[in-house]
């Protein structure tokens, strides 16, 4: 493709967004969409922090804390799919910022939550904002970003997410004691303020704009951004790999065409065993530690932080080897290492203490961060722009699945006190997650979105 192309089209559009330089403009977009990534983590974990206080006073058993752990996955699966569809109609950036809408609205719901019935219904409304915001924030970040650095900057905003972890974790020690539980719902408001000023702060993605036909305002805002990287420098010339685009509409049974079968199957599955075992553990644990080792609150707190710290580093170093060694190459290391941990937990059987598992546990859970930060980089570039945000919705709707399973089964072993089943059942759910990965996952390092998915 030359540089001398004039007419409007997709593959044009697309071209001059690959060949686009890394400069200032990128870091605020990252600093917007980190930031709902941030606001995600801290409202999707502050359920986990303050169970361990709520099952004391409220008196709720096992099975019911397991119970609304899923619920709120169950709201995260509908958000995931619906507002996944909404996003391939409306666009992305709109429906980006309802979902931050609805998770700060009914955090403050959750905030005034009386007992847990109350609790169990506004944690379940505000899942459809948590299940829709990380796919579709993933989704437009991985259209603005050209091939040469997506895996990085795609992994750290997905660090993002890690990083509202560890702050989380953090913000609780000294909150919970200090104010109570309900100010760590109060302070998950706070992504009213980005859902209010989101459209003025960003542009809409060139590529779905280009995708539905609106060709000059996608022109307007790469124009915008070339402008930009022309004063720091030459721009490069238009890439000439830019294979032809496929612009009629997709449904939900394109899902499942050609080679799209095959992708969206592995894509589930993968989807599934990542948050059965990365979101199993970062939700159970404190309350394992709780109702099983009799631990205090304060010390919860802080291995929730420790939980929390090597989560983040495991986010860093999936950063650092992603685009190396390749997408495939790290999943397989992370479903192994994370099985691999929770197999050895198990085999300790009686002998297990509380400090054996939570240094497997962060074991588990450095390799599994591959995964949590890795997939919403690899599921979007395996579909094509015209359903890549339904894509990415429905398979992020596997994880949801999975963290409703995962939980309600975990409820149930640890109401018989036989917490050693639940490490087996991580285990063997994160290994057949690398056979999964080994066989069926391709490889996408390096390549235009086009060329992967046309």
């Amino acid at each position: 493709m030359a540089d001398t192309i004039s007419v409007l089209s997709e593959e044009q559009i697309t071209a001059r967004i690959e060949r686009l330089p890394l400069s200032g403009w990128y870091a605020r977009l990252l600093s917007i969409v980190g930031t709902a990534h941030f606001f995600d983590a801290f409202d999707s974990l502050t359920i986990a922090i303050v169970l361990p206080i709520l099952a004391g006073a409220w008196h709720i058993t096992p099975a019911q804390i397991g119970l609304l752990i899923s619920a709120g996955f169950v709201g995260q699966m509908l958000g995931a799919i619906c507002l996944g569809w909404a996003a391939e109609r409306y666009g992305r950036l709109r429906i980006l910022q309802w979902t931050l809408a609805i998770i700060a609205l009914l955090s403050i719901a959750c905030a005034f939550a009386w007992d847990y019935y109350s609790l169990l219904v506004f944690r379940t409304i505000q899942g459809i904002g948590l299940g829709a915001e990380v796919p579709i924030a993933a989704t437009y970040l991985n259209e603005f970003t050209k091939a040469q650095y997506r895996g990085r900057l795609i992994i750290f905003l997905q660090s993002c997410f890690a990083g509202g972890i560890v702050i989380t974790s953090l913000v609780a020690i000294w909150v919970i004691p200090h104010l109570g539980w309900p100010w760590m719902f109060i302070l998950g408001t706070l992504p009213a303020l980005l859902a209010i000023w989101l459209r003025r702060l960003a542009p809409e993605s060139p590529r779905w704009l280009a995708s539905k036909r609106r060709l000059p305002e996608a022109d307007t805002i790469v124009a915008k951004l070339e402008a930009r990287a022309a004063r720091n420098g030459i721009l490069p010339p238009l890439p000439a790999s830019i294979p032809p685009i496929v612009t009629k509409p997709a449904g939900f049974a394109d899902l499942f065409k050609g080679m799209y079968l095959r992708r969206t199957l592995t894509a589930w599955a993968i989807a599934f065993g990542t948050s059965f075992v990365g979101y199993g553990l970062l939700t159970w644990l404190p309350t394992i530690f709780r109702t099983i080792y009799h631990l205090p609150i304060e010390q919860i707190l802080q291995y929730n932080f420790i939980f929390a710290i090597v989560g983040f580093v495991g986010g860093l170093v999936g950063m650092s080897l992603i685009d190396v060694i390749g997408r495939r190459n790290c999943f397989l290391i992370s479903f192994t290492g994370g099985g691999l941990g929770m197999i050895v937990l198990y085999l300790l059987g009686d002998h297990r203490t509380a400090t054996d598992v939570i240094v497997l546990g962060c074991t588990s859970q450095f390799f599994m961060t591959f995964l949590l930060t890795g997939l919403y980089l690899y599921i979007p570039e395996t579909y094509p722009t015209r359903m890549r945000a339904l894509g990415v919705g429905v398979a992020s709707s596997w994880m949801r699945i999975a963290s409703i399973v995962g939980p309600t089964a975990v409820g149930f072993i640890l109401t018989g006190s036989d917490v050693g089943k639940a490490f087996l059942l991580f285990g063997i759910v994160a290994l057949l997650g690398a056979a999964v990965v080994a066989f069926f996952c391709i490889e996408t390092r390096g390549r235009i979105l086009e060329e992967i998915a046309p």
